[in-house]
């Protein structure tokens, strides 16, 4: 064997030398050719050879170039030769005068090279044709490298070959002795004989028995399984090499193989067989890791007492109900999941009552003689039961049903055909059974945490088997499964229901009322994981101006809930403080955070909430917008374009550390502003640039779409079949206020101009049709323009807007807001707020970045009296 690797190995290293040698005399004539051709083409390209070749002393200038480009390039020799061959200039002066061979190719005007074999030398060479500026061939140039020269370099690279070679043959003849004497000490010094012998013996062994033998690698793969083996799994070809969880094997058996167990007759379900499985490792005995199992069929020896089959198949149903019942967490569907999973291999039809608080999701209450319907399942759809939905009442203390429910266990009717108590609950109904075949029954009370939830029932039909005491055990076995089931649906619904009616109370229910925009929205709660904290608010401001608020809260559930509510309540009170959205989202995350820290470890906390909020100005189509973590708004342009304006982001609320930035866009009458949270565009199955594509592309079809028929368009393109989290969208077109109700007076800082601004005001409200609240409204305007020219500082601006509700503002550039305050009797002053706040539905102060503005509004309706409640001899002058 050794000398026989040994002759292996020199065959080898003697083919890879003839191969390395014939490759480097292969790659050194390649490398010379290319040489070849850059220098022939550099001196063909050489500004200076095209005009050298038409000059009478051709020689005399060509052959000092071309003995410095051969020096310079490394090649051989460098000839200049004319069209037809007729050397002008060459490395070889005795070669100037003669024609060369093999040029025609140059001469067409192709450059080519090759290993040239003839007079004068032998060479790997290039010839390259010299093109005029007319294009014209006018000249040849060759270069090339002698084969002598090409060869030793070859050469000088044997020494290095033959060295490696003898390196690779003595590293392979120590290996193969290593090798030959690693099998020695592994088959204990037997020959080849007596390992074939020894095989063949243990092959007929493992193949001969009758019980199931696997071999198993440490990493749960199969290496060895014998004819029985095979046999009793079922295995499929190729299954050696294979993972056995990958076998399709029952998940016990495939868990039992794949783990490091030791058992002793543990049996197992294959199929329509029940197995004896032992198992024991192979590390103690010498071999490497893993284990040995042997199968033993037991399934004949079960079957003699009549009692396999029906422990398999009760086995499988229980399994079976464990998987499929309480797959989603509706209190029906589970109803209807446990009669479907014992029909029909248990019952031929099987109904599930429950009480109506448990189908609501509340506490089972009231009494247990009167339930509601909530599933029937059977064999065939023409049953003859009570459908679903209708109450079921069981007021006969004899009934099945009833004796189930009083003694909290299985009760047995094995022929209903003299069950007298069963039928004296409904004569008609059990005549009508009886008449279809019914004549079996088994009734089970739904029991979870020792309070009824409902009952089971079990008929049998068409199978002429009566139910047996037997089956009293296995059906209460399936009943108490399904119970724990209904029981986790039922609080989980109730739970879902009293999220999301807090959520509910906690969004606004109805818009207010505003001119500004026109406004729809859409809320959806998430479907899978309950109620989250998306929500979205409209709120009017102080000069017909309106405020547009989206957020959302990472999580779902309760905390979800209360935490949005806690949030918008927040905004809702940082907004009468009439800021710009980067001063509202500045005191929203300093709240945030300082509830963060408050609540410490003990909480849950609400970082990672993100808010939108933007100001809509109906006089002059300003959309003030400031976003904290959250995604920019969709922009619809009257022309039906459809854009995501550069917002500038800050991170979410509660993380702080950099500040909050405003845009301010310019709308168009008929814009629309669509918010929406991130439910709508992301989920499992698209990723957030596919769902911002998806919606801009919806929201550009059709250029006309009222508000409302824009929320309903893009719920139909956009929504998911299974949402996993809350959905929020806001869609609101803009409106610009009337110019012509836009009144507006420059006051120069003079007491003086008080009288002709009101004068200006009385007539433009008369324009107006609002002459009756003309004079409240001049005694108002009089006080405000009065201490913004006492206290305040140029420039003084009144500006009235006639919108819902008459609003008058005075704006002035000090940041110094006056105060209400209770004047006394002497005073002179102190009055003029008091006779606003009594006369305005409204008034405050905002701040701009040049000053502030007073405003105040009136409704159009209360012009026929001063104030509600108030005469003028009542104020104290």
């Amino acid at each position: 064997m050794l000398l026989l690797q040994m002759a292996v190995a020199v065959l080898l290293v003697a083919g890879a030398v003839v191969a390395l040698v014939f490759q480097a005399r292969f790659d050194s004539e390649r490398d010379a050719e290319h040489r070849s051709l850059a220098a022939a083409e550099s001196f063909a390209d050489a500004p200076g050879t095209a005009v050298a070749l038409r000059v009478p002393v051709r020689t005399a200038v060509l052959q000092s170039h071309a003995e410095e480009a051969r020096r310079g390039s490394g090649v051989d020799f460098i000839a200049v030769m004319s069209k037809d061959g007729i050397r002008y200039a060459d490395t070889d002066r005795s070669l100037i005068g003669r024609r060369a061979e093999d040029i025609e190719r140059a001469a067409a005007g192709e450059a080519f090279t090759e290993i040239f074999e003839g007079d004068p030398n032998n060479a790997a060479r290039a010839v390259v044709p010299v093109i005029d500026a007319q294009g014209s061939v006018i000249g040849l140039v060759a270069a090339g490298v002698r084969i002598e020269h090409v060869g030793s370099a070859v050469d000088r690279q044997l020494p290095w070959l033959f060295a490696c070679a003898g390196a690779a043959l003595a590293l392979a003849t120590v290996s193969s002795a290593l090798v030959s004497r690693r099998l020695r000490r592994q088959t204990h010094g037997l020959g080849p004989t007596e390992m074939t012998r020894m095989y063949e013996h243990h092959d007929a062994v493992l193949h001969a028995v009758r019980e199931g033998v696997l071999i198993i690698g440490g990493d749960g793969r199969l290496m060895l399984a014998n004819d029985e083996a095979r046999r009793l799994l079922e295995l499929p070809q190729g299954a050696e090499g294979r993972h056995v969880a990958d076998l399709g094997l029952d998940d016990d058996t495939a868990e039992l193989l794949a783990s490091s167990r030791a058992v002793t007759d543990e049996v197992h379900l294959a199929g329509d067989r029940l197995l004896a499985v032992n198992t024991r490792p192979t590390d103690p005995y010498g071999g490497s890791s893993g284990k040995v199992a042997t199968l033993r069929d037991t399934t004949e020896l079960r079957a003699l007492s009549g009692v396999a089959e029906v422990a398999r198949e009760r086995l499988k149903i229980l399994y079976e109900a464990g998987v499929r019942i309480g797959t989603t967490l509706d209190v029906t569907r589970t109803a209807e999941e446990l009669s479907e999973v014992a029909v029909p291999r248990f019952a031929d039809f099987v109904t599930v009552e429950l009480l109506d608080p448990v189908v609501r999701g509340d506490e089972p209450s009231g009494a247990d003689t009167e339930m509601r319907r909530t599933a029937v399942s059977g064999i065939r759809d023409d049953h003859p039961f009570q459908p679903v939905g209708d109450v079921v009442r069981f007021v006969v203390a004899s009934t099945p049903m009833a004796v189930a429910l009083a003694g909290g266990h299985a009760v047995l009717e094995a022929d209903l055909t003299v069950a007298h108590g069963w039928r004296a609950q409904d004569p008609a109904g059990a005549d009508q059974a009886l008449a279809y075949g019914v004549h079996s029954l088994v009734a089970v009370p739904l029991q979870a945490r020792g309070v009824v939830l409902g009952m089971a029932n079990f008929w049998r039909s068409e199978r002429p088997e009566r139910f047996e005491e037997e089956d009293l055990s296995f059906a209460e076995e399936l009943a108490a499964r399904a119970a724990v089931a209904i029981d986790n649906a039922r609080r989980f619904t109730r739970e879902h229901a009293m999220a999301v009616t807090l959520q509910r109370s906690l969004l606004p229910r109805v818009l207010p009322e505003q001119n500004a925009l026109e406004v729809a929205y859409r809320y959806l709660p998430a479907q899978a994981a309950g109620v989250g904290g998306d929500w979205f608010d409209v709120i009017p401001l102080p000069g017909a101006r309106v405020a547009l608020v989206v957020g959302d809260v990472v999580g779902h559930g309760l905390h979800a809930a209360a935490t949005m509510g806690r949030l918008r309540t927040a905004v809702h009170n940082f907004s009468e403080l009439d800021l710009p959205p980067d001063e509202i989202l500045g005191h929203i995350d300093e709240l945030v955070s300082r509830i963060d820290q408050e609540e410490g470890g003990d909480g849950e906390g609400i970082t990672g909430a993100t808010c939108l909020y933007a100001i809509y100005d109906p006089v002059s189509g300003t959309c003030s917008i400031a976003r904290a973590g959250h995604f920019a708004p969709a922009l619809v342009r009257p022309d039906g374009t459809v854009d995501f304006p550069d917002v500038p982001v800050s991170p979410p609320l509660g993380l702080g550390g950099l500040p909050v930035e405003t845009a301010e866009l310019q709308l168009a009458e008929g814009s629309s502003l669509v918010l929406y949270t991130d439910g709508l565009i992301e989920h499992r199955n698209r990723d957030i640039d596919t769902g911002l594509r998806l919606l801009g592309t919806t929201l550009a079809e059709e250029t006309n779409r009222t508000p409302e028929e824009t929320c309903r368009a893009v719920f139909s393109a956009m929504e998911s079949a299974h949402r996993r989290d809350d959905i929020a969208l806001l869609v609101a077109r803009t409106r610009l206020l009337d110019s012509a109700k836009v009144a507006e007076w420059d006051v120069p800082i003079d007491p003086a101009a008080v009288a002709p601004v009101r004068a200006a005001c009385g007539r433009q409200l008369e324009t107006w049709g609002l002459g009756e609240i003309g004079f409240t409204t001049e005694l108002m305007l009089s006080e405000l323009i009065t201490n913004a020219i006492r206290y305040g500082s140029e420039p003084i601006h009144v500006r009235l807007l006639h919108e819902r509700r008459l609003i008058c503002e005075v704006s002035d550039g000090s940041s110094t807001s006056p105060h209400l305050r209770s004047a006394a009797t002497t005073d002179e002053g102190g009055r003029g707020l008091f006779l606003v706040s009594q006369f305005a539905s409204r008034w405050g102060t905002r701040y701009t970045p040049t000053g502030k503005v007073m405003w105040t509004e009136q409704s159009l309706a209360d012009g026929r009296q001063s104030a509600p409640g108030l005469q003028l001899d009542d104020v104290p002058w």
